[in-house]
């Protein structure tokens, strides 16, 4: 499924699959990284449904 340009436009946009890993991770929500193929860039999403979720560390 293709990105919509002006959802592309909307997002914040990481350099590097790392980058937006570690914003995901610092999120307060469960997010996931993935290219975009409209901009080439990283973005984030919400929706996890049978994709694999960033594991977030236990506080304690």
């Amino acid at each position: 499924m293709r990105t919509k340009l002006s959802v592309c436009q909307r997002k914040r946009r990481f350099a590097s699959g790392q980058a937006a890993i570690a914003a995901a991770q610092e999120a307060t929500i469960v997010l996931r990284p993935y290219r975009c193929d409209r901009c080439g860039q990283f973005h984030l999403t919400g929706r996890t449904k049978g994709k694999r979720a960033i594991q977030r560390p236990v506080d304690q």
